[in-house]
């Protein structure tokens, strides 16, 4: 029980990183949960994380995961509580400003600027990842094939998900 306060803080601060999507949040989601709290290690996250592509909804429900083994049934309520409360509410006075600014000459370059930013927390995302997922040539492999196919073909992500499985237990046994 008495991780629940610390699981409320964690998450409801990564709540605040996740600009572009739950991705933008996974290196500092890594960073604490990993090496500051020890609730999971790197690859546990990744692992989870790949599991939340093929779960439906968000992938990033994948926290109540982390919760769950931080604080039991009430760590995993707490955390996704947190996480998604504040971005709810964050996301609701923002849409609402937004209508009223409609008209406002900034506008425009605000939405130009958040792009960048946006883009940049998504690729530190990727790249926290791929530290945590990539570790020979078969995995470098594995992640090189199937970026190539999401480039050239327009296919479900979770079906990847499997297949990378298949293709993982198959050559790491």
């Amino acid at each position: 029980m008495s991780e629940l306060p610390t699981l409320i803080r964690v998450f409801a601060y990564l709540s605040l990183l996740t600009v572009g999507g739950g991705m933008a949040a996974f290196p500092e989601m890594e960073y604490l949960a990993v090496d500051v709290h020890h609730w999971l290690t790197q690859q546990q996250l990744v692992h989870l994380y790949s599991v939340g592509q093929l779960a439906p909804g968000p992938n990033m429900m994948m926290i109540v995961a982390i919760g769950d083994w931080a604080g039991g049934v009430a760590g995993a309520i707490a955390v996704l509580v947190a996480f998604f409360g504040p971005t709810a509410v964050l996301a609701y006075a923002a849409g609402r400003a937004w209508k009223r600014l409609e008209s406002w000459p900034w506008r425009a370059s605000i939405q130009k600027g958040l792009a960048p930013v946006s883009i940049g927390l998504l690729l530190a995302g990727c790249y926290t990842m791929a530290k945590g997922a990539i570790f020979g040539r078969e995995t470098a492999a594995i992640a090189a094939a199937v970026l190539l196919i999401l480039m050239n073909y327009k296919i479900n992500p979770a079906l990847l998900v499997l297949a990378a499985a298949i293709v993982g237990l198959l050559s790491f046994e």
